[in-house]
């Protein structure tokens, strides 16, 4: 969702050269924008302070002299490293109590019906300047010799139909789309599309709900949660033929990529972080209790994800990969 930033800030300096400095569970998602000259891995733990490890990486940047920093995160922790490295124009929302870190400050704070790719995006501009309209969608860079090689891990060539299914989200279980209502879908996208392979694609803690769905399923599912780095899972949703997930950063990864999706959300809002692309659907029930944000659903039923059939779910990726069948250059 900072892509389109990254673009703005491209856009105002031509000739500027931009780094990204990120934590590895983020960094690939960085190295596959066009912007992005050079990805510079953060080793801070999330949650911990680590002032001495702070003070090395700092100590690091300031050995490359930059001009200016956009601290995208709204933590104090994230906004101390560029203030030791004493880069000159440290550009950030005030966050939490951050005036004297960050020096170029954006009042307006994040919201949850306010979406957050405009959120990012109004950094490349004066604070209080109004943001024009509109922002353009998140966009990341195919790697055509990556995704071959990817595909060739798993046995597939580059011709064959993939379709993804991923049912984590780090968020907790209010944001996952139950594990038999991803094992019946399944089933109708063996019997719609027999020739696809179905993979699912998550972190190495999701492997237990996969190889659940797998066994609820009856099909060969390609359960690859936790056997790709996120390189590799990137580099497979660039190129996949279809995508259904719940609200989660892979979620984003595709859209980023323009692939036929379906994005199923329950406790989170689509109008706050929704997949920003032309060929992305959702399913929402927004029930009167949902969006609530919480990571354990507060009434006990999580009805804003058991109550979405996936009969509903597969004839939106139908609709989704007919828009991709039509409109696919010829090879």
């Amino acid at each position: 969702m900072a892509q389109p930033l990254l673009s703005l800030v491209q856009r105002f300096d031509p000739q500027g050269s931009i780094d990204a400095l990120a934590p590895p569970h983020v960094a690939p998602v960085f190295a596959a924008m066009a912007e992005v000259a050079e990805v510079l891995e953060a080793p801070n733990v999330h949650g911990k302070l680590q002032l001495r490890e702070r003070w090395r990486l700092a100590r690091a940047l300031r050995a490359r002299r930059y001009d200016r920093c956009y601290v995208l995160p709204n933590s104090m922790k994230a906004a101390i490293v560029p203030f030791l490295a004493g880069i000159a124009q440290r550009i950030g929302h005030r966050g939490e109590a951050r005036y004297l870190l960050i020096n170029r400050i954006h009042e307006d704070r994040a919201s949850k019906d306010r979406p957050m790719v405009e959120f990012y995006a109004q950094l490349a501009f004066p604070a209080g300047e109004p943001l024009p309209s509109p922002i353009a969608n998140p966009s990341l860079a195919r790697d055509h010799v990556r995704e071959r090689a990817a595909r060739a891990r798993i046995g597939l060539s580059p011709d064959d139909l993939l379709i993804v299914l991923c049912p984590g989200a780090e968020y907790g279980p209010a944001k996952r789309w139950p594990a038999r209502h991803y094992a019946a879908l399944a089933s109708l996208i063996a019997t719609e599309w027999p020739e696809a392979t179905v993979a699912l694609l998550g972190a190495t803690k999701e492997r237990p709900l996969a190889t659940e769905i797998a066994a609820l399923s009856g099909q060969d599912l390609k359960n690859l949660c936790g056997e790709t780095s996120l390189g590799e899972a990137i580099a497979l949703l660039a190129g996949a033929n279809g995508v259904v997930s719940n609200d989660s950063g892979l979620m984003h990864v595709a859209a980023a990529f323009g692939r036929p999706q379906v994005a199923v959300f329950g406790s989170s809002d689509p109008r706050h972080t929704p997949p920003r692309s032309p060929r992305a659907r959702v399913e929402w029930l927004h029930l009167e209790c949902s969006p609530c944000f919480d990571r354990t659903c507060p009434l006990g039923h999580t009805n804003c994800l058991n109550q979405i059939p996936p009969a509903a779910v597969f004839e939106s990726l139908r609709k989704a990969m007919r828009f991709e069948a039509a409109t696919r250059p010829p090879r």
